[in-house]
């Protein structure tokens, strides 16, 4: 066994540890009864964050508004902290100058947390090929779901979010407690019959890149 710097006895607790972690815990938590209860509560009660950064955040104000009501889909309760958050909807134009700071409300975030890009300027740039905007927040940060338009209707991000939660409900729980180096490495799962459309897209993919 390989020496550890606080000794033999913290390296034989920590393998103990480990190995009932990854062989008995994860497999009980991604078990199909427990893997479907805890997604559903999570995208059932999605809270996203306070964030608008042009005129998409009138559209996403508008969504929550009595007339398209997001709460129909538990996401109506916007944080005004990236601490209480696990949602942030990038909706409008982010500059060069902003993208270190999207990055920070980001990595403030708790996990499980997730990215809709709303509208054009957030997914692409928009029409805004110019020196001082960043041609797509996937530059910075990783994003889950894209909403084009310019700007999107409210119902676009109504049907954003209903994305959200099919991938959330694909999402295995113990990717995000069992990560011992601090990342989260996303480990969805597939039904069968995506199986085939996922792997004619790698295949589509890969000739297209050759």
């Amino acid at each position: 066994m390989a020496e550890h710097d606080q000794g033999f006895v913290l390296t034989t607790v920590d393998s103990i540890t480990n190995f009932v972690r990854q062989k008995m815990v994860a497999p009980m938590i991604d078990s199909k009864p427990v893997q479907f209860g805890v997604n559903w509560a999570r995208k059932s009660a999605i809270w996203p964050m306070t964030f608008g950064l042009a005129c998409c955040a009138i559209e996403m104000m508008a969504t929550g508004a009595g007339r398209f009501d997001i709460d129909r889909f538990g996401a109506g309760v916007f944080r005004p902290s990236p601490r209480q958050s696990d949602l942030v909807i990038i909706a409008g134009t982010v500059t060069l100058k902003m993208g270190p700071v999207v990055r920070r409300v980001y990595d403030q975030m708790p996990e499980p947390k997730w990215v809709i890009a709303m509208g054009a300027c957030a997914s692409t740039g928009g029409p805004f090929d110019s020196y001082s905007t960043m041609q797509g927040v996937d530059r910075t940060i990783p994003v889950d779901v894209y909403i084009p338009g310019c700007p999107p209707r409210p119902e676009a991000l109504l049907y954003g979010l209903m994305r959200l939660q099919d991938i959330i409900m694909r999402e295995a729980p113990s990717a995000y407690i069992f990560e011992s180096d601090g990342t989260v490495h996303r480990q969805r799962t597939f039904d069968i019959d995506d199986q085939p459309q996922i792997a004619a897209a790698a295949e589509n993919k890969s000739e297209a890149a050759a």
